[in-house]
Parts: structure tokens; sequence; C-alpha cells
């Protein structure tokens, strides 16, 4: 793709979501042509349908938000997670094929056991330990083998000023409680869904001048630094002058359905050099979202 002809069109599925909701904001300032869909007009998990949407379009690249991310729920749903996490990413897949399309594919941490103590590269070798970990692997799988032009991208802790995720959690327990407790021994690095959502971005940005089929593969993406929950849970509530007292708990005093893993700091050197792209610190990210939310 030359940079006069370098108009791309991009699908993105999933686009209710904290991720697609940041793309959708993205896509206002970008000379590209945005189609976003979530499952009301494009159920994924039927092939016939995902064929037919992309015959009838030229679709370059495919950013797919789409998950079954209930994590706990996901361990007496098995077959809901499966069809979401893995069979809707295959029906994608082939037809990123068919159509020489560009897919990049969320993936998550959760692939990993985590138990190393070191950050975790892109050939660490995967061992989840949860139902959703083991259907985002197969997904994740099945992405690479159905389509030479796949990119996943793995990141963690996922969280922005729109959606459920934990810092609003965090904002709203704050306000109704004096004393709350927050895992401590569960380490590994928020994520601002606004910094992911701009390196996707300069992922399709770097094919306007090279060729980015020989950059497919897997990336992990998260933002700078390291924390505990109950790290990310002070930092809130520092930043938003909220005075609760936290008391940090051990997982196994905060018994969940799925496992989570124990150690998950993902190591961003190969997205980094790749696409020359600087990632924020969490806590400076978190303050842009907090001000985000305040506005």
């Amino acid at each position: 793709m030359g940079n006069s002809s370098f108009k791309p069109t991009i699908l993105v599925t999933g686009a209710n979501g904290q991720l697609g909701t940041e793309l959708n904001i993205i896509s206002a300032y970008k000379p590209y042509t945005f189609i976003f869909s979530d499952v009301d007009d494009l159920d994924l998990t039927d092939g016939a349908r995902v064929n037919a949407f992309f015959n009838t379009r030229k679709i370059d690249f495919c950013i797919n938000c789409a998950a079954y991310t209930a994590v706990d729920e996901a361990e007496k749903n098995v077959e809901a997670a499966r069809v979401v996490n893995v069979d809707a990413v295959q029906n994608l897949a082939e037809a990123c094929t068919i159509n020489n399309t560009f897919l990049i594919h969320i993936s998550t941490d959760f692939v990993f056991r985590g138990n190393s103590y070191q950050p975790l590269t892109e050939s660490y070798k995967p061992d989840p330990i949860s139902v959703y970990g083991f259907t985002k692997l197969e997904g994740e799988n099945i992405a690479l083998k159905s389509n030479d032009r796949s990119i996943i991208v793995r990141t963690s802790w996922l969280y922005s000023a729109y959606g459920k995720n934990f810092v609003k959690t965090m904002i709203r327990l704050g306000k109704e409680k004096d004393e709350l407790g927050v895992v401590v021994d569960q380490i590994g690095t928020p994520t601002y869904a606004g910094d992911l959502a701009k390196a996707i971005v300069e992922i399709i940005k770097y094919a306007e001048t090279d060729d980015l089929r020989e950059k497919c593969g897997i990336y992990h993406f998260s933002n700078e630094g390291v924390a505990s929950w109950y790290d990310f849970a002070k930092a809130i509530f520092e930043y938003k002058n909220l005075n609760v007292r936290l008391n940090p708990l051990l997982s196994e005093q905060f018994p969940m359905p799925a496992q989570r893993p124990f150690y998950s700091v993902l190591d961003k050197t190969k997205f980094k050099r790749t696409f020359n792209f600087r990632i924020p610190n969490w806590r400076d990210s978190l303050k842009s979202c907090l001000e985000l939310l305040e506005d």
C-alpha cells in the first residue's frame, strides 16, 4: 500500500465495548473509513452472515474487539464462551483469508498460568488456568492458523471511561464505603483502552509505508509499569481524593470461580520496536482517564 492510495476500510467488531468505543472516538480524527459493528448488526457466530458481510464490502482490516469476557461466568457457561471466543474468531479469520483482510485480534494475559516472576514475552509458553483463558488461547491459535494476515494483541487489566471496569467500580465503592479489601498478590499492569486503541491504529498506519504481512504474529501491549490490584485501587482513590481504608487481601481470602494468573506482566519490547510506539506509564494513563471521567 502506498501513501497516496492508503485509504483503508476498517471493520471494528465488538464496537460497543470499551476498546470499540475508544476506536470510535479516534476514528473521527483519522483519514480512514471505519465500519463499527456489534452483535445486533453482525452476529459473528453465524459464518454465512459474516461471509455475506465481507462479500458486500472491501474490508482491508478487521479489528476484532468482540469477546466473551465474563471470566467467572465462563466457568459454568463453557459453551457460551467457546462460541464467541473460538467459533466467532474462526468465522472472522476465514472471511479475512478469502478477502485478503488483515485480522487484528485482541487477546489476553489470561492465556498464561502466571507462575513466572519476569515480564512475559510473546515466546513464553501459554498455559491457561481458566475457561476464559483456554477459549481465548484457542481463538488465538485458530486466527493464526486460518489467516496468515493475523496479528494477535494480548493485553491486560483493560479499563476506560466507558463501560464496566475496575476503575469505575472502585470509584463507586469508594464513594459508598469507608473500608475496602482488594487483592494484593495478583501482579500485572493496568491498560487504558484509549492507549490500546492508539496502538492498534499505529499497526494499521505501519501498512501505509511497509509490508505488514512481514510483521504478523503475536504482540503484547499494556501500559508501562507494574501493579497489584491493591496498588491500582490505591492510585484510583488517591487521584480521586477518596478517603477509603484499603486492606490488602490474599487471593485465597477472596475466592472466585475462575483462577487468575498470579503474575502476568507483559513484555512490550517487540511492539515498541516494531511499530516505534512509546507507551505511557499506567499511572499517567489512569490520571488521563480519571480527568475524562470528571468531564
